[in-house]
């Protein structure tokens, strides 16, 4: 690859002391993402990084290949309401996810889109955050946002007409929203208005209200605000029992934590079913009962149920008691119990009476990942989504008699591919669990190309969920490797905290032993492997090569956090502090500042070759570690022209939520072309 020198950047001399360590910061004036200067600059690094993407001979074919796997036909997030069942779908010539509308009862009618955003841009850069139907499936509450910066606009749309009402609602990311019976009202959660408190604040605050369809959002009523928050961090959700008598709040603290209050809207009396407790519980009101899981007593998860009458003290039941599968979540459908599980991240679906008895192991379709379980509290059927690394996500029902298909299944690619799932130990001896996707006619030697990656936080479980990236690497001859490393929940609740907070580096080092093990193994070699992760996985590769900087010959880093000693200061990060840390504190500063990866570089090091993506609208992780990264790591390298620092800055493009298929499949050829330049790949042309 032939590059351009970096274009100059400024090296101020910040040093500040904070609990007695030295914290330089030369690049701190590239935080004010609009100033003239960083726009410049910024433009003259992507010019650079175009020169040298483009000029790859196979980038232009790796868009090609790329486009036709993100146009593949794919069906997540199932909801069930009355006898309708929604989904979010993509593929075909859509550039955007839609929300789909079936029949749950008759697989013969035909699906329906009922929202495409991409329509409302001219670069289809709107997208569909999210969306509630009203429990007949009359109405469909459902978030759009603009440029992927995931602040979402609420609106209602009529499904059976597609006219929407009057109702708009801004300020709704991630919105929770719960439907009285009659969908005349709903509760939903919304943020502040950034000009009232300034856009510190605004990512915080989160707050449930309730609102009369047709109403004005002035006249909306405060249900759970700060006065009922642990602090403004807090992030509550809400749900409603099938009468719209009791609501569910549930307040998460962190990932670890969830505390959940029971209101009875007959009597306007609130209790406390679970507070204070380090344990996740997610629970739903069906009947006179209480359902749902919990970590508390069980780290893998236990299912659980109560009373709602003695809901003061209630006196749980276990359903399912903990065991060597991870408990995901559960629903009721009808007289059955749904559990949905996972070992070691492979899907696996229990159905029970609902006293717990009659265990039935549901059998899928075969290895891999749910996308989606949603059921119907008074008929006994549900809906799933299930896909693998190799297989787009397809729509299932199930009845007592089994799994059907409820949509159209994509081009069979598995039969030409060989997921594996191993086990390699980490530097404490601890067994970690590692997905191997490959060609089946490639026998892997130490010239086969390998692309590890992995994420290792917030009890996030790397699954085998479709990878159009997986499938690009297996046909080029390569592996894709996915490492269950510590700061997941591929074991549970136990295996998230091993790497977190403090522990975090034991993140980095099960990462770090994967690829040590992969070349031990003779599955490939230094120079023909490659590293990529993204947000929480931006910063686990952005550690390892700044740890182990011959660790591999290239990597990928993605809207990454990088500098771990000012990361709460920007957007929404202070949500990630009983993930991290608080740099504020004393000892959590210094386990931070130990493996920040923007404060470990080394001048005169010779680093891998490196590409640095981001996107100017990301509103989860500020663009400013990507650029204060990748400054300093092309000041720092020795090795630059050989091992070239890249850095590729997105417009109008976010963390990576609503981007449309062209500026996806744009991306991702950049990254397989540099990839695969580095790793000596050669891709054959079109047929």
């Amino acid at each position: 690859m032939n590059v351009t020198p970096p274009p100059a950047a400024r090296v101020d001399p910040v040093v500040d002391i904070l609990h007695g360590i030295e914290v330089a910061d030369p690049y701190r004036w590239l935080e004010e993402g609009d100033a003239d200067e960083i726009r410049a600059w910024t433009d003259a690094q992507n010019r650079r990084t175009r020169e040298a993407l483009d000029a790859l001979p196979a980038r232009a074919e790796l868009r090609r290949r790329m486009e036709g796997l993100l146009r593949t036909t794919l069906v997540t997030a199932p909801k069930v309401a009355g006898e309708r069942v929604f989904s979010v779908e993509r593929g075909g010539r859509r550039d955007q996810a839609v929300l789909v509308v079936r029949s749950a009862t008759d697989r013969s009618v035909p699906a329906r889109t009922l929202v495409d955003p991409s329509r409302a841009a001219a670069d289809a850069a709107v997208a569909l955050d999210w969306f509630h139907p009203s429990p007949d499936g009359a109405l469909v509450a459902y978030g759009t946002s603009e440029a992927g910066d995931e602040r979402s606009t609420l609106r209602v749309l009529d499904v059976e007409t597609g006219v929407h009402h009057a109702d708009v609602i801004a300020h709704t990311r991630a919105a929770s929203v719960a439907w009285l019976p009659d969908s005349s009202a709903f509760a939903y959660t919304r943020y502040p208005d950034p000009a009232t408190v300034g856009d510190e604040e605004a990512g915080y605050h989160r707050a449930v209200w309730w609102h009369l369809l047709g109403d004005d959002v002035g006249h909306d009523e405060l249900v759970w605000g700060d006065a009922d928050l642990p602090d403004r961090t807090a992030w509550p959700d809400v749900s409603l029992s099938a009468d719209g008598r009791w609501m569910l709040v549930h307040v998460a603290m962190g990932w670890s934590r969830t505390d959940v209050h029971l209101i009875d809207l007959a009597t306007a009396e609130r209790t406390a079913l679970i507070e204070g407790e380090e344990a996740v519980t997610s629970l739903e009101v069906v009947g006179d009962r209480l359902f749902g899981t919990t970590t508390l007593g069980a780290p893998r998860g236990r299912v659980v149920t109560a009373h709602v009458a003695a809901a003061r003290a209630p006196q749980w039941e276990t359903l399912v008691a903990e065991s060597d599968a991870v408990v995901e979540g559960a629903v009721v459908a009808g007289p059955s119990l749904l559990v949905a599980s996972s070992r070691i991240g492979v899907a696996s679906l229990q159905r029970l009476r609902l006293d717990g008895s009659g265990e039935h192991l549901v059998e899928l379709p075969g290895i891999g990942a749910l996308a989606g379980l949603d059921a119907d509290q008074e008929d006994e059927q549900a809906f799933l989504a299930f896909g693998s690394f190799t297989r787009p996500p397809q729509l299932f029902r199930w009845t007592p008699s089994g799994l059907e298909a409820w949509s159209d299944a994509a081009s069979a690619l598995d039969d030409r591919y060989l997921v594996e799932q191993v086990v390699y130990p980490s530097t404490d001896g601890t067994d970690v669990p590692m997905f191997l996707v490959r060609r089946l006619d490639t026998t892997p030697d130490p010239g086969t190309a390998v692309v590890l990656t992995g994420y290792g936080g917030f009890a996030i479980t790397n699954g085998p969920g479709w990878s159009p990236l997986a499938v690009a690497v297996a046909d080029a001859g390569g592996i894709y490797a996915v490492a269950g490393i510590r700061g997941g929940a591929e074991h549970g609740e136990d295996w998230h905290r091993a790497g977190m907070r403090g522990h975090k580096q034991q993140s980095f080092d099960d990462f770090l032993a994967a690829a040590d093990w992969l070349v031990a193994e003779g599955l490939t070699s230094r120079p023909r492997l490659a590293i990529r992760g993204g947000s929480n996985g931006g910063l686990l590769v952005g550690a390892a090569l700044t740890q182990r900087p011959d660790v591999c010959r290239a990597v990928h880093c993605a809207v990454p956090l990088l500098d771990m000693v000012r990361y709460p200061r920007f957007l929404i990060a202070r949500l990630w502090i009983p993930e991290y840390g608080d740099p504020d504190v004393a000892e959590e500063l210094a386990w931070l500042h130990s493996w920040s990866p923007y404060h470990r570089l080394v001048e005169g090091t010779c680093y891998p070759a490196v590409l640095v993506t981001t996107a100017e609208s990301d509103s989860r992780v500020d663009p400013c570690h990507a650029r204060k990264f990748a400054a300093r790591l092309q000041a720092a390298t020795s090795c630059g022209d050989e091992h070239p620092v890249l850095l590729r800055v997105e417009e109008r493009a976010g963390h990576g939520q609503g981007k449309p298929v062209g500026k996806q499949a744009d991306e991702t050829a950049d990254v397989l072309a540099f990839l695969f330049d580095q790793l000596g790949i050669e891709v054959a042309a079109p047929g």
